[in-house]
């Protein structure tokens, strides 16, 4: 069927399609034994007529996958990494982060003030090691790979906000927020059993199109050879670990849709630096503007001028974000925290793509590139 037959059912611009990703994208929390039925239930719409569109919008790329997310960095040591590249090797490096490091996730060039602290710092990637390796190893031999001249490690030492609802952030005004300051999430590496991790990996496995229907854990319980009674009882224990994030319909929400329309058109990394012991206190204020999809406690060390709260906005209209930013500003001087230097990082060329946190992958990817796990886990 040519592509132009969906137009009017796969369109992220179409009534019934906003209803359901404005529940789809991030409201179905932890584990649901039913989650296309919650988001029929969510959205007053018929079960029949909400997998019917989520199928055309996956179908088409509106929708670019669909997964139960989880809190990897409470299950692999993770952080973001800012890289320090020649300019001439810049889209090189980035093609080796997205396309043969499956343990880098986001990946993004991004551009600010020439004069800003870190303007060097052009490629951003989020970055996951599974247990028993080192984050800083793997540094190591990317810098050797990709040709880095300098990279700065950031781990999350908390996480105040973390979702997406790129069509519900449409209309939200500047200075819109929760009348609560976010709850920071401390970030704690978990030990789980054997049995955890098999229904781990089973849940964070991406959907294909036919397991967009009902029965959709049943039958995956079924493919470990587990029953759905066991497998729910252990999905639960994850949920109540903390590990288990949301159920989401992510949007293709960097490059054109099929429809020649995009969801966003910038991309926004904010940078405060407040006083070492408000940390928390100014996560949890900044936390609270619905704008933005990620909110995290980070070092990012002088060469940065000592920033420690970052977050992320996406929107169409640069200067709509920046009047945002401006919000926060204004709010975080009302409520007495100083900030001493602040920026953003405007994104560019960009993927996404989920990262690898089980050790076997781990092992696997290292004999790939010929080398020896022996000699540098547990480093």
């Amino acid at each position: 069927m040519p592509l132009s037959a969906f137009d009017s059912t796969a369109s992220i611009e179409d009534e019934v399609n906003q209803k359901i990703l404005s529940v789809s994208e991030d409201r179905l929390q932890g584990f649901i034994a039913d989650p296309f039925r919650e988001i029929a239930h969510l959205t007053n719409l018929p079960l029949a007529l909400v997998l019917e569109r989520i199928r055309l919008m996956f179908s088409v790329g509106t929708i670019r996958r669909i997964r139960l997310t989880l809190l990897a960095n409470d299950l692999a040591p993770g952080a973001l990494v800012a890289w320090k590249i020649p300019e001439d090797s810049l889209h090189a490096a980035f093609d080796f982060l997205f396309q043969k490091d499956p343990f880098s996730g986001h990946v993004v060039i991004r551009s600010t003030d020439p004069a800003a602290a870190g303007a060097r710092y052009r490629l951003w990637s989020t970055l996951k090691v599974p247990q028993g390796f080192s984050i800083q190893t793997h540094c190591e031999l990317l810098k050797g790979l990709i040709g880095a001249e300098d990279y700065r490690i950031m781990p999350a030492k908390g996480i105040f906000t973390l979702g997406v609802g790129h069509i519900r952030r449409k209309t939200i005004l500047p200075g819109s927020k929760s009348p609560r300051a976010a709850v920071m999430h401390p970030v704690a590496i978990k030990t789980l059993s054997e049995k955890q991790w098999l229904v781990l990996k089973s849940l964070k496995e991406e959907l294909t199109l036919e397991e967009i229907d009902e029965g959709l854990w049943e039958k995956r319980a079924s493919k470990i050879g587990m029953s759905s009674q066991e497998f729910f009882s252990i999905a639960k224990e994850l949920e109540q670990i903390g590990i288990l994030g949301r159920f989401s319909t992510f949007l293709e929400h960097v490059k054109p849709l099929y429809d020649g329309k995009k969801v966003t058109k910038f991309n926004a990394l904010f940078h405060w630096a407040v006083p070492q012991g408000m940390e928390r206190e100014a996560g949890g204020q900044i936390g609270r503007f619905e704008i933005l999809t990620h909110c995290y406690w980070r070092e990012a060390g002088s060469e940065f001028k000592n920033v420690n709260i970052m977050a992320v906005a996406h929107g169409k209209d640069k200067g709509l974000l920046e009047s945002h930013k401006k919000a926060i500003d204004e709010h975080l001087e009302s409520v007495g925290i100083p900030v001493s230097y602040t920026n953003i990082f405007w994104g560019g060329r960009s993927e996404i793509k989920p990262s690898e946190i089980f050790p076997e992958a781990y092992k696997e990817w290292l004999q790939k590139m010929g080398l020896d796990s022996s000699v540098i886990s547990n480093f």
